[in-house]
């Protein structure tokens, strides 16, 4: 049978609407991640106290 290989294949980075992913490098161990960076889709506004009756 053949071994399975070290190395991972380079993944091309992926986006949607508001995630987008990377391939990180790989660590000490092999393991190989990936990094997910959001896109916020809710604005926060500065709240203010309501005005009293």
């Amino acid at each position: 049978m053949s071994e399975q290989t070290n190395t991972r294949p380079k993944v091309p980075e992926g986006s949607t609407r508001y995630l987008k992913t990377r391939q990180m490098e790989p660590n000490d161990k092999g393991y190989v991640g990936y990094e997910t960076i959001w896109e916020s889709f809710q604005k926060e506004v500065k709240y203010t106290t309501p005005k009293r009756p």
